[in-house]
């Protein structure tokens, strides 16, 4: 499979299997286009020229980097190893964001908060199920966790005092709005965190909007405020501010131009994933404008990189040359098998997007309970047992997407979300394009 595309002006190559890609000019592009239509004879005739490249692209094709043949892909295996956990500490938060898909972080249940006793379950639990694994990661989450810092300080604690006897290394991610945030909480993420996510939205009357407190008034203000510090004080240690953009502001490029302007070098904008009937949800007529955005983004992004401005934007930050391995390739983020999540009351799920819905409980790292019936289905809807993304060129790239996305907004685990798949396509683009531009740049 090959993929022939145009952005930021210039034309681009994709053989899908083998990973090559390549700049072309025009009339190669086309040359190359004509051999995947099947109506190749509705593009015209040869021109003059046209030998030599057509020579040159059956070199290509002869040394296995166009029109690749798929390999066989081996059937998944169930394992049961666990490599990964979210911990939702927190059912409850101190912001209402319009577009939260937990209902104000309670996650169809009411505010509850985890035990410290929980807490260090989920880390024996990960301990116990992660087989060889050495390296294990877990993703203190909300609602708000700092709502529950004696549950994140509870969990470390124990995870450190246990990971040399248990041939483990533990590493820690924490999401939060920043609302709560203080200097002991900021030297204290910067001493334990492996990684601190910050939830901002871009502009202050984008943030607005969207993200207030309990008393109905903006969180931006406030939130900027202690990011900064936060940032400021990190030194070189990992983070990375995340918003979502939504059908009120479509212009969400310069979102993310504005989160890199109040000194933010790393940066992530999501489209929100909300109900077709909501005033926010994005649609099939916002596709065009949020696809220009993405190529008005790389330009700029490109542009400021150049100059020696840090700027890191998360669907940009793709390597062509140094990819994920195969098996990667077609899991994705792995929820439901090797990546779970756990509920205040120790509850184990998928991911946290299925935290409060009975019928995706799989056990309690509480009571030791561990039903293997949603894992090995999870494990064995990969990447191949999806039939329209085994179609799509940009699969390897999403692995065939979010489960959960699929489940609550396509019908099933198998079928993809197609809005989500319009615009990952597009970052795909993108950040290839972006790729071989700087790459080309640097080689000047």
């Amino acid at each position: 499979m090959v993929h022939v595309y145009k952005c930021l002006g210039r034309r681009f190559v994709l053989d899908v299997e083998s990973g090559s890609f390549f700049e072309a000019d025009e009339r190669t592009a086309e040359l190359i286009e004509r051999r995947i239509s099947p109506v190749a004879d509705a593009r015209g005739d040869f021109s003059n020229g046209d030998e030599e490249i057509n020579a040159e692209i059956d070199k290509l094709i002869a040394d296995g980097v166009l029109f690749s043949p798929e390999p066989k892909h081996p059937e998944p295996v169930y394992k049961g190893i666990v490599k990964a956990l979210c911990l939702n500490i927190a059912h409850g938060c101190n912001l209402r964001c319009t577009y939260c898909f937990a209902g104000d972080g309670q996650y169809h249940g009411g505010v509850d908060l985890m035990s410290a006793e929980t807490a260090k379950n989920a880390i024996d639990f990960l301990i116990a199920r992660s087989g060889p694994r050495r390296r294990l990661e877990v993703d203190f989450f909300g609602g708000e966790p700092l709502l529950d810092m004696d549950a994140v300080r509870s969990t470390i604690e124990h995870a450190r005092a246990v990971e040399k006897r248990a041939g483990k290394e533990f590493r820690f991610t924490i999401t939060t709005n920043a609302l709560a945030l203080n200097d002991e909480l900021i030297d204290y993420f910067n001493r334990e965190m492996y990684n601190v996510v910050i939830s901002v939205d871009g502009r202050k009357e984008v943030h607005d909007r969207v993200r207030k407190d309990a008393a109905g008034k903006g969180s931006f203000d406030r939130v900027l405020a202690n990011a900064k510090k936060l940032v400021e004080r990190r030194g070189d240690k990992s983070y990375y501010v995340r918003g979502t953009f939504t059908a009120a502001n479509l212009d969400f490029a310069k979102d993310v131009l504005a989160l890199n302007d109040y000194g933010f070098g790393q940066v992530s904008l999501e489209p929100v994933v909300l109900d077709p009937s909501d005033p926010l949800a994005l649609k099939e007529e916002h596709m065009e404008t949020l696809k220009e955005q993405y190529e008005l983004l790389a330009a700029e992004y490109i542009r400021r990189r150049a100059s020696g401005r840090e700027f890191g934007f998360f669907h940009y930050n793709l390597d062509i040359y140094n990819g994920p391995c195969a098996a990667k390739r077609l899991v994705g983020c792995n929820a439901g098998d090797e990546y779970l999540a756990v509920a205040p009351d120790g509850s184990i799920y998928p991911c946290h997007r299925f935290d409060g819905l009975p019928e995706y409980v799989i056990g309690n790292v509480n009571d030791g309970t561990f039903d293997e019936k949603l894992p090995r289905m999870f494990n064995a809807t990969n990447l191949t047992k999806k039939e329209k993304c085994n179609e799509c060129w940009a699969k390897y790239h999403c692995s065939g997407g979010c489960a959960a996305n699929s489940i609550f907004f396509a019908g099933g685990i198998t079928k993809p979300y197609e809005i989500g798949c319009e615009l990952m396509k597009k970052r795909v683009e993108c950040a290839l394009a972006v790729a071989a531009i700087e790459s080309e740049e640097k080689s000047v």
